[in-house]
């Protein structure tokens, strides 16, 4: 049963929320960066990269001492300040889109990770977990939440929606134009509501951050294992999350560009996809698939849709009915010959929320010699993946929200 429990959060005062909040450090080029760094002394970006204070790039442990010295700073600033007592965190997201997510930040166990309370559905890499791991041991902080969800909960619900009616105690807009809110929940009733209903849950599931979660879910087993003073009431014995129902979880697809036929003409290309595939041009206006197992091709200035022939095909498992992966095993293995999805350099990925013409202007720009879209995934795909212990593709899904850091952060 899943353990989600309340926490001390540390927080920024509402007067500067919005100059701390910030999206993840790589999503930024370097002259966002250093724009942000540049005029807002409050961006959490001076925390992750403290190398900025003296211009100079300082990376492993070095930065990892560096990133715990800032945040205490900002802490004896008075930038951020530690709540009280225990809370929930109700969270609204409101993007651009008009889309709204509803969920609670908690603090969540990590030993429901190792025990499969916690279900995944993507593979880690053990050496980015290792590094992450020790990052988290240095620092003492998890910043940005990982994103999980559950199953639609009337009662939860009912305490989000009743929260929500009162003042929050941030609302504020990033650049990006998504509007956040925040109320703090402390009312002992609710507390223990909330807490036993998540309790009757035999899973939740990973949406976004399977590295953070692993990393996390690493140290407890270090401190498990080797701290003589290891305490089951300790903080690292949970990680920060932001859980959200599964009807507010939004999945976009990542579609496919692919730098050369591999060694095929065009022609060639295209009888060896027709063993698998019915193949129709159509022509140079954008089109998108329509339905799973049914992807778009854009090959030299045209359209193209695929429909799979079902007969040539045996799905086994919830993974072989998952379209990236069956694009993986007809194409792009067998016949472009990339092997390695997440280290081969002649195939690049683009988020579903860029319509087709991106595909076509980066085919069209001479970079890439052709491109494929598909459906996104479902929540009920990705749960029948994690429960038959099976793992998508790389960039199998893009997933909203997406998170800030430094809004709430989880001290241990």
């Amino acid at each position: 049963m899943a353990k989600v429990i309340p926490f001390k959060a540390v927080r920024p005062t509402r007067a500067i929320v919005g100059l701390v909040a910030a999206r993840p450090y790589q999503s930024y080029t370097v002259y966002e960066r250093e724009s942000r760094m540049d005029y807002n002394p409050y961006s959490f970006l001076h925390i992750v990269n403290p190398g900025y204070k003296y211009d100079k790039v300082i990376t492993g442990e070095e930065r990892y001492k560096l990133v715990r010295n800032r945040y205490l700073e900002f802490k004896e600033d008075g930038v951020f300040v530690q709540d009280d007592t225990p809370s929930y965190y109700v969270y609204k997201i409101v993007n651009r889109h008009g889309q709204e997510f509803n969920g609670i930040i908690a603090a969540t166990s990590a030993e429901d990770y190792v025990n499969d309370v916690i279900k995944k559905h993507e593979d880690t890499i053990a050496k980015r977990e290792q590094t992450f791991k020790t990052y988290l041991k240095t620092v003492g902080f998890n910043a940005e939440p990982v994103l999980l969800t559950y199953p639609d909960n009337d009662r939860i619900a009912e305490i989000i929606r009743e929260t929500q009616k009162k003042y929050a105690e941030f609302e504020f807009t990033m650049t990006y134009r998504d509007t956040h809110y925040l109320w703090r929940l402390d009312n002992s009733e609710d507390l223990k509501t909330i807490e036993r209903e998540f309790g009757e849950m035999k899973t939740i599931y990973i949406a976004d951050g399977h590295h953070r979660s692993a990393s996390s879910a690493l140290l407890y087993v270090d401190e498990r294992e080797n701290n003589p003073d290891y305490s089951k009431t300790a903080s690292y014995n949970y990680f920060m999350s932001y859980l959200i129902p599964e009807s507010d979880l939004v999945i976009h697809e990542f579609n496919r560009l692919i730098k050369d036929l591999n060694g095929l003409t065009k022609e060639e290309f295209l009888i060896k996809l027709d063993e698998m595939y019915r193949i129709d041009n159509k022509g140079q206006f954008p089109y998108s698939p329509s339905k799973p197992h049914h992807f778009s091709m854009y090959l030299d200035g045209e359209f193209y849709s695929l429909y799979l022939r079902k007969a040539n095909y045996t799905f086994n498992n919830a993974l072989d009915r998952l379209d990236a992966q069956l694009l993986y095993e007809t194409i792009l293995k067998p016949v472009l010959g990339i092997d390695d999805l997440r280290n081969n350099n002649r195939i690049e990925y683009v988020n579903g929320r860029h319509e087709m013409i991106t595909i076509k202007s980066s085919v069209d720009s001479g970079e890439f010699e052709v491109g494929f879209g598909m459906c996104p995934a479902t929540v009920k795909q990705m749960k029948q993946i994690a429960d038959e212990g099976l793992k998508m593709p790389p960039k199998s899904t893009y997933i909203l929200p997406k998170l800030r850091s430094g809004i709430t952060i989880y001290e241990f």
